[in-house]
């Protein structure tokens, strides 16, 4: 903050997902109390990496492998949880300023039943083929389909994804292949405390392709930790490009970024009890 107080944001949930993550891919639970005590205090030994430039912040990495000296297919005996920190800038080279996304129809990167709602780093491997394809092509991300029924949309591959139409916001239901992200969680909150619409529920990219021709796809924008808020200026799918807001960041991306960013730096009032004090 501009006094130099140091505010971690919800890390409670992140840890209680950790964990949630952990039963799922059959690796131990920890303790949360004493992994966030553990935490402020390594945040204390290292309060000089904190960076104070707008915009920036310090990423904060829990993670967990397995440490057995054995080679099998089974769950492993030994495991290391550590925390790594980094000082970080804007997530994408755009900062808040609108990015391209293209809509992967050919590879999948989850499936319901599969580990696709769990933080883990096989996610992100499945995810990198169709990203450095979308990369070649001039694009940030990829969007990702259902991976049944290639129609009904995910999430980005580093970010949950939410579409004004028509004044409503809608993001896709957790259905077990999307991660339940913290930011994703907040932004709903803060959405509902505005009296503003918000739903959670399947919307197919066909959906949103009618609401583009009919003019009430108003904006389009991502969320994540590392991003915050990253509004999206264009999707591009079946070999057709869709122009969101005329490519501008809308009014509602900004807003909800811009509230996030200032409770996180302690500039607007945390009315959720968000924000943890060092």
């Amino acid at each position: 903050t501009k006094d130099e107080e140091i505010l971690l944001f919800r890390p409670d949930q992140n840890m209680k997902r950790f964990n949630k993550s952990n039963l799922r891919l059959v690796m131990p639970q920890f303790d949360e109390e004493f992994a966030l005590h553990a935490l402020k205090k390594l945040i204390e030994i290292d309060r000089d990496w904190v960076p104070n430039h707008p915009g920036t912040s310090l990423y904060i990495r829990p993670f967990m492998i397995a440490t057995e000296a054995h080679l099998g297919v089974d769950p492993a005996k030994n495991y290391k949880f550590m925390i790594i920190l980094s000082p970080v800038g804007s997530y994408y080279k755009e900062g808040i300023n609108p990015v391209k996304i293209a809509v992967e129809n050919k590879y999948v990167r989850a499936v319901s039943g599969g580990t696709g709602d769990a933080k883990t780093a096989g996610n992100y491997a499945a995810s990198l083929l169709a990203s450095e394809i979308a990369g070649e092509n001039g694009y940030s991300q990829v969007l990702w389909l259902d991976g049944r029924e290639r129609q009904y949309i995910e999430e980005v591959g580093s970010m949950n994804i939410f579409f004004k139409i028509n004044g409503e916001v809608v993001t896709p239901e957790l259905n077990g292949s999307i991660l339940d992200g913290i930011t994703r969680k907040s932004i709903i909150e803060l959405l509902k405390h505005w009296n503003i619409p918000v739903t959670e529920r399947r919307i197919s990219i066909h959906e949103i392709q009618e609401a583009y021709n009919e003019g009430i796809l108003e904006e389009v924008f991502g969320t994540g930790t590392a991003a915050v808020i990253s509004p999206v200026g264009e999707l591009f799918y079946n070999n057709e490009k869709l122009t969101i807001n005329n490519g501008e960041t809308g009014a509602l991306s900004k807003k909800l970024y811009d509230t996030i960013t200032g409770i996180q730096n302690g500039t607007k009032e945390d009315v959720f009890g968000w924000t943890v004090k060092l």
